[in-house]
């Protein structure tokens, strides 16, 4: 495994983090003994950079975690977040206040059994509160010694500048990917401007461009999916294209479809530290293999043409959700 560093953290992380939400939500059923032994072989694989929050399962993803933490702590460099909360009808909202970020880190801990967390995010930025205000408190917890580092989830260049003048913002997570590149524009500069790591989600397309979903037919009923803009008939019959031309290129250099969109992330800078959501081994060693790939600038630019003959299908969220990124 390859390392990088993580902003102006200055610690090393591996180069293929692990997103660990499909374990306990949003992906269909849970394969608890599955999901820990991935968690298990990802250490083994020297993946050491684990990504959960509060709200994956409702606390039930870092309760998986907390079982292998329990032995291997020292071996993993832990981030989280804060900022959904569930109503009674499962319906889900952001608070960002002071108070609720204190209480949400207190539970986070308790419920991973540890006593720090490496990386603590806000998981949106609250529009009713000051993102001042958040960072604020957030900073207050590092001076308690609950949390180590800082960051911000789908944040504007206007809240991370904000951010970051009230306490040193270590990453920013944001969807980034070969069908999702807006971070390009102004959040990428921003974030290399403050020293800050872009930490991609959703760096396969939630799946899709690793060529392992080519039936809708075949997600479990309660797999969110369904609902994605990108996931609907018309619109995934035509991004299905855009993953079949990329798993012909694949198959000429080699390697995955799933591979190859992770060795251009990796490709895109050092400051990019992609985490690609699994719950079975078997994906995880692919992405895990995908550090070992080293794409040339002439590689970077010939995977970026033929996506630019294609044009994406559909949102990346559905309207309400896409109202809380980019704030």
């Amino acid at each position: 495994m390859q390392y990088r560093t993580l902003g102006k953290s200055g610690e090393k992380v591996s180069a293929i983090g692990l997103g660990c939400m499909g374990m306990a939500h949003a992906y269909g059923h849970r394969d608890d003994a599955e999901s820990q032994a991935t968690l298990e072989l990802s250490l083994d694989l020297g993946i050491n950079f684990w990504d959960t929050a509060d709200m994956y399962g409702n606390g039930q993803n870092e309760l998986q975690l907390a079982k292998v933490l329990a032995t291997r702590r020292k071996d993993v460099f832990l981030a989280t977040k804060f900022g959904f909360r569930y109503r009674d009808d499962n319906s889900t909202y952001i608070d960002g206040s002071p108070a609720y970020l204190k209480q949400a880190c207190e539970a986070s801990l308790k419920r991973l059994g540890v006593e720090t967390i490496d990386l603590y995010y806000a998981h949106r930025v609250d529009a009713n509160v000051p993102i001042e205000e958040t960072v604020g408190a957030m900073a207050e917890l590092v001076k308690e010694g609950k949390v180590r580092y800082l960051g911000l989830s789908e944040a504007s260049a206007a809240s991370i500048r904000k951010a970051n003048a009230v306490h040193p913002v270590t990453a920013l997570q944001s969807e980034y990917s070969l069908w999702v590149r807006d971070v390009e524009k102004e959040i990428l500069p921003v974030c290399r401007e403050l020293d800050i790591a872009l930490v991609p989600y959703s760096p396969l397309g939630r799946g899709a461009l690793t060529g392992a979903v080519k039936d809708l037919g075949k997600l479990e009923e309660n797999d969110f999916r369904r609902g994605l803009p990108r996931f609907q008939t018309e619109a995934f019959a035509n991004n299905l294209k855009i993953v079949e031309a990329l798993e012909t290129m694949a198959a000429g250099k080699q390697c995955t479809a799933a591979q190859l969109s992770l060795a251009w992330l990796l490709a895109k800078g050092d400051d990019i530290i992609p985490i690609p959501g699994t719950k079975r081994r078997k994906y995880l060693q692919e992405n895990a293999a995908a550090a070992d790939i080293q794409l040339s600038p002439s590689d970077v630019q010939e995977i970026e043409t033929l996506m630019a003959g294609y044009s994406v299908s559909g949102e990346r969220y559905s309207e309400g959700a896409l109202k809380l990124v980019n704030k």
